[in-house]
């Protein structure tokens, strides 16, 4: 079944890719073909196989079922998971309030003596590491976990976080059967621990299950936006996904867990040769596990029925811009092991998928660029190409193929997302999220925001790119999950694309002004960069999209018993009132005595 998932999916994705790429070279070659126009084409199929496999996931992810999980039973024999929570310079009453929510899960479940949460601190600011000691020292004494909870902070990062977890089971991964790997902002449900432990133990052969995070507590438009995307359109993606890959699945870092005899001996990740950012650590080290993990001959599952695992995103696109650049370069180092030996012909095309969901940025840039700049290259037309003609022949522009290759191009990044709104609409779904009306009013209000947001994130990428491709290392800064950003800051992490926007329109405007119209809908959200990005970000934004009936989730509608412990815990350490279902508190609190904490076992 796997394979016919593969062959029909790609088949799919790369007709969708023949036939948008033919729409253009039809339309191109109206008149003289000449090497721009060629190079135009050859962009233009490049980044449009993308979005076509992008659909075709979706579509097949309408289509299948959940990966089938083993038949419900005992653990063979009892099991110990160390649950990983990796930190760096993370607000400490955040993360550990996170902590304590999900031990409580856990006690119960009535197995939480099976599980062991160890905070691995990577912080390099000595102040907000005297604070995790202290709020650690607050945590186990309120969640009674003495013995089941363990501190510990490195001296010194190396591999950063994939290091951080290396160094885990090197000193004490042999005290345990399984790792549930997870991140600051990470929060599941006691239950879903147990039943990922569970089917672990049920199945010898898997190295690693992956869960479904879903997006919680936003508070901006923007942050609402991609919270309803991944709890309305990202099941379906992933169901796609986990129907192609088969047990050669994903790894996207957290939320899932693994076999440590496993992990311990494939996942060994190199440091690449040379200087950053090619070389150094690898900064995308998830992919490269799962990569090592399926060569090893272990089996990977990405379970898309595992509800109650959830994470946090950015609240804004200045913030999610920052995480993204990372993302970007570890994405671009996976160029480098390409070529590496043993690795499956399947892991190899997960990686390549990997580094151009970002080279296609800068080449859809290209392709947009290189459009704009042909009409300069082009000779006026010949009225007469033959001596002696009577009548003149006026030159050939079918402007209905490229309307064709217009709704072509949209149609397989919106008919995707209408698909699953169909299907949701046809079954009890939609009821999870305030109805059927709501959900078709957030739905067609996310494509026209995904549409606006489009031409910035494209310019924010390109830009990534051009900046490793010179040498420019970003490092791994640290994940900015404050609440909103002013003018000032929007302005100042996006004047330079509203520049671009207007040195676009002007350029369409003056020498091609025939193009204008076309550009505009990807010029003016340039241009309003800064004003979109600033009016997005803010609470007030995130307060409009609920008055008005838009983004809600099932988490908003009927929180579970997991985010509402959570929120208690955070409003008791905080000093603050509870928020409410769409609003979280986040700060540090004073005035904890500290003491000395604990150390891991070895």
């Amino acid at each position: 079944m796997v394979y016919y998932y593969r062959v029909l999916t790609l088949t799919a994705a790369l007709i969708l890719t023949y036939v948008a790429t033919s729409l253009f070279f039809d339309y191109v070659a109206s008149d003289d073909l000449d090497a721009l126009d060629v190079l135009r084409v050859a962009l233009l199929a490049i980044t449009s196989f993308g979005i076509a496999w992008g659909a075709t996931l979706a579509f097949a992810g309408l289509f299948a079922r959940d990966p089938k999980a083993p038949p419900p039973g005992p653990l063979s024999r009892p099991r110990r998971t160390a649950v990983l929570v990796p930190i760096y310079n993370e607000d400490p009453v955040g993360t550990f309030s996170r902590v304590a929510a999900m031990s409580d899960s856990l006690v119960a479940t009535g197995r939480h003596d099976d599980f062991h949460f160890m905070i691995l601190s990577d912080t390099r600011d000595d102040a907000i590491a005297a604070e995790e000691e202290t709020w650690f020292q607050r945590l186990v004494q309120e969640t009674g976990a003495e013995g089941r909870m363990f501190y510990r902070r490195r001296a010194v990062n190396h591999g950063r976080k994939a290091g951080n977890v290396a160094d885990f089971v090197r000193r004490s991964g042999g005290a345990y059967d399984f790792l549930l790997i997870l991140d600051a902002d990470s929060l599941v449900e006691g239950e879903i621990m147990v039943e990922m432990a569970r089917r672990m133990d049920a199945e010898p052969t898997v190295g690693l299950i992956q869960t479904l995070p879903k997006v919680i507590n936003a508070k901006t438009w923007f942050g609402r936006s991609m919270q309803f995307a991944s709890w309305f359109f990202a099941p379906s993606f992933s169901r796609g996904l986990a129907a192609v890959q088969g047990t050669a699945g994903t790894f996207w870092g957290h939320n899932a867990i693994v076999r440590t005899e496993a992990f311990a001996a494939t996942c060994g990740l190199p440091k690449l040769s040379g200087k950053p950012p090619f070389g150094g650590d690898i900064l995308s080290h998830d992919y490269v596990e799962a990569a090592l993990l399926s060569s090893g001959g272990w089996k990977l599952r990405l379970y898309t029925d595992l509800e109650g695992s959830y994470e946090e995103a950015p609240d804004d696109l200045i913030a999610y811009a920052k995480r993204d650049r990372r993302w970007c370069q570890g994405n671009l180092q996976h160029l480098r092991l390409l070529g590496a030996p043993k690795l499956r012909l399947w892991s190899r095309f997960f990686l390549v998928q990997g580094i151009m969901a970002y080279l296609a940025s800068p080449l859809w840039l290209a392709f947009l660029v290189s459009s704009l700049i042909a009409p300069f290259f082009v000779s006026g037309p010949v009225y007469f190409p033959e001596q002696g003609m009577l009548f003149p022949r006026f030159p050939h522009v079918d402007t209905a193929k490229a309307l064709m290759l217009l709704v072509t191009v949209f149609g397989l990044l919106i008919l995707p997302r209408l698909l699953i709104l169909v299907r949701a609409s046809g079954s009890a779904r939609h009821h999870g999220f305030s109805g059927a009306a709501a959900v078709v009013w957030s739905t067609l209000v996310e494509v026209i925001w995904s549409s606006v947001m489009a031409p910035i994130m494209l310019l924010y990428q390109s830009r990534s790119v051009f900046q490793i491709v010179t040498g420019s290392d970003g490092g791994w800064p640290v994940s900015d999950r404050e609440e909103g950003i002013s003018l000032a800051e929007s302005w100042a992490g996006s004047w330079w694309i509203s520049a671009a926007g207007i040195l676009a329109l002007s350029v369409a405007g003056v020498f091609t002004p025939d193009l204008l119209p076309w550009l505009l809908p990807v010029g003016i959200p340039m241009v309003l960069a800064p004003l979109i990005i600033y009016g997005s970000s803010t609470r007030g934004s995130g307060l409009l999209a609920a008055r008005l009936g838009l983004f809600g989730t099932p988490t908003e509608i009927a929180p579970p018993k997991l985010v509402l412990d959570r929120r208690a815990v955070l409003a008791r350490w905080t000093g603050q009132p509870q928020s409410g279902p769409d609003k979280d508190a986040v700060g540090v609190a004073r005035g904890v005595p500290a003491s000395a904490p604990r150390t891991l076992p070895h």
